[in-house]
């Protein structure tokens, strides 16, 4: 008799899609960034979320992601995005996500019509019924139609193929409603955290894991934490969760989302191109003065290749030392030559 998969833990990384001068995705560029991030430690990734702008690219191109990262995975189990606009082509993307070896899919609640929490319960269950690849069910309600905790207790209790839960309500209170309704009645229920800001607490109340967009700039600091919160070192995983926040924030608070965390990549060294979506005069000059705090504070966190876009004369965080960050810099780029 064969035992089912493991539960899904750990650290998935929501990658960017870098774009050629032409506006198509840069292949070459997307497998770089995959092995990079895939050397630092992570422990899989998440094609097609939010922050992959799944829907601004064709179908054709999502399948076109999830087919490069599956090739550069390097046997990292993939949790894949799968949101569609209908049942049919859902079911389709899980066929093409299962063929291509992925551990499950991610589907977050139908988007655009507001629906009943009648009609979505209904909907998983008709996946979950139909799909050859195991289901997380992903609750984004900034994006999608939020899926209430008693559906998801329901889904999770009747129905074996869907094996977890991605919650990036932002919601700490419900985040640990769902540990204690359901991870107590399904221990192999899997509950990632997918908010940064909550990585921390999540991992200390017995969250599985998270799918973290800043996980592809810093894998680093975000796979440290991970590590510490497992350890028991709960010190440190705080220390790194206020490394994070300084991070984070400058990212997540950038016009045209995820632009802020495009310009991360960059200032790790990857070309992201240019967005696929306009940004206004004003939002340029946003994300410009955004990109010279971040290399400070990247520069500041131990990564030396952005000290040369650290403009010091810029306003700083509000929450940063600005002679902490100067010296800091400073430091990294007398080991940076040293080496």
């Amino acid at each position: 008799m064969s035992s089912s998969p493991p539960t899904i833990n750990g650290i998935f990384v929501p990658n960017i899609v870098p774009y050629d001068p032409k506006g198509r995705i840069d292949e070459e560029e997307l497998r770089r960034i995959i092995h990079w991030v895939g050397d630092k430690g992570v422990t899989g990734f998440y094609p097609n979320g939010s922050m992959g702008e799944f829907i601004r690219l064709s179908y054709e191109e999502r399948r076109t992601v999830v087919r490069i990262v599956s090739e550069e995975a390097n046997g990292r189990p993939i949790l894949a995005g799968a949101a569609e606009a209908n049942i049919e082509l859902v079911l389709e993307m899980c066929n093409y996500c299962a063929d291509l070896g992925c551990r499950a899919v991610s589907i977050t609640g139908p988007y655009y019509y507001k629906l009943t929490q009648e009609s979505i319960e209904a909907y998983f269950r008709e996946l979950a019924a139909k799909s050859p690849i195991d289901i997380v069910v992903y609750n984004i309600p900034v994006f999608a139609n939020e899926i209430s905790l008693p559906v998801l207790e329901r889904l999770a209790m009747d129905c074996p193929r869907i094996v977890g839960t991605k919650d990036t309500s932002k919601d700490m209170g419900r985040f640990q409603q769902t540990l204690h309704t359901i991870k107590r009645q399904r221990p192999d229920f899997s509950v990632l955290i997918g908010w940064e800001e909550l990585l921390c607490a999540g991992l200390f109340m017995g969250a599985d894991g998270g799918t973290l967009s800043s996980a592809g700039v810093v894998p680093e600091v975000v796979m440290s934490l991970y590590h510490a919160a497992r350890a028991g070192n709960w010190e440190k995983a705080k220390q790194l969760q206020f490394e994070l926040l300084d991070l984070f924030s400058l990212m997540v608070g950038a016009p045209n989302f995820p632009e802020g965390f495009r310009t991360g990549y960059e200032l790790r060294g990857f070309k992201a191109g240019n967005a696929r979506f306009p940004l206004s005069p004003a939002e340029q000059g946003l994300i410009a003065e955004m990109r010279s705090k971040l290399a400070c504070v990247l520069a500041a966190s131990g990564f030396p290749e952005a000290a040369g876009e650290c403009s010091l004369a810029k306003s700083k965080p509000a929450s940063m030392n600005v002679d902490a960050i100067v010296q800091a810099v400073l430091r990294n780029i007398e080991a940076a030559q040293s080496q």
